[in-house]
């Protein structure tokens, strides 16, 4: 009897221990955050954006989130602005180093950030939305530090192409970087309705704005 038992019943299998989560790297964990951040506030724009839910999507926990953003809106400020920050600072490098035409150079940077400005649309306008209807609900324009940097960027390069003349410009470079920039972003985000009846393609339309901000009023000068 005890040898035919032995078969019958076997042992109960040992319990599972539950496999660790992998640790990211602090660089991986906030990469995954702003890319999730990106997702949630192009889908839902700021104010149905919820931390919960780009914590999810990120697959992070919200108590992580909150460890390399304190609120919703450094979250979202870091979403636009870095990205947009190492789009020029790529451009200026690129400058830097090259011993071509500043302007032909200037004329591909600018197509760039006509389409950087298209693909990430919806965010920069959940940005103006947000502080049109809820003041400083994004930290305020005046305090996006993002933005300032790359204005800031802009303008010491432009100063450094002028030299001594950029004292005396026409232009200061520091008007004129937010100048440039103003014309893309309007173009990106109001263009369906600017352009309509203008019988423009996308093609002719980039080309206008390209060369607006190359060459300011004097685009189209008077015959």
């Amino acid at each position: 009897m005890t040898g035919q038992s032995q078969g019958r019943h076997p042992s109960p299998a040992a319990p599972q221990t539950a496999r660790p989560r992998k640790r990211r790297a602090p660089a991986e964990l906030r990469r995954r955050l702003l890319a999730a951040a990106g997702g949630e506030f192009e889908a839902q724009g700021y104010s149905r954006t919820t931390t919960a839910a780009i914590a999810r999507r990120a697959e992070v926990s919200e108590a992580q989130l909150f460890r390399y953003f304190d609120s919703k809106a450094a979250l979202f400020r870091a979403a636009i602005f870095e990205p947009l920050n190492a789009h020029f600072a790529a451009f200026d490098d690129r400058q830097r180093a090259a011993a071509g035409s500043y302007r032909e150079d200037a004329r591909g940077y600018i197509v760039e950030l006509q389409d950087f400005m298209a693909q990430h649309s919806r965010m920069l306008m959940s940005l103006v939305v947000a502080e049109a209807y809820d003041r400083g609900a994004t930290g305020g324009l005046d305090g996006l530090e993002g933005l300032a940097t790359y204005f800031e960027r802009g303008r010491a390069m432009m100063a450094r192409r002028m030299g001594a003349d950029a004292a005396n410009a026409r232009v200061r470079p520091e008007v004129m970087v937010r100048v440039s920039f103003a014309a893309v972003l309007a173009s990106a985000l109001f263009g369906d309705w600017i352009y309509a009846g203008s019988g423009a393609d996308a093609g002719e339309i980039e080309a206008a704005v390209t060369a607006f901000v190359l060459d300011g009023l004097n685009a189209n000068p008077a015959t």
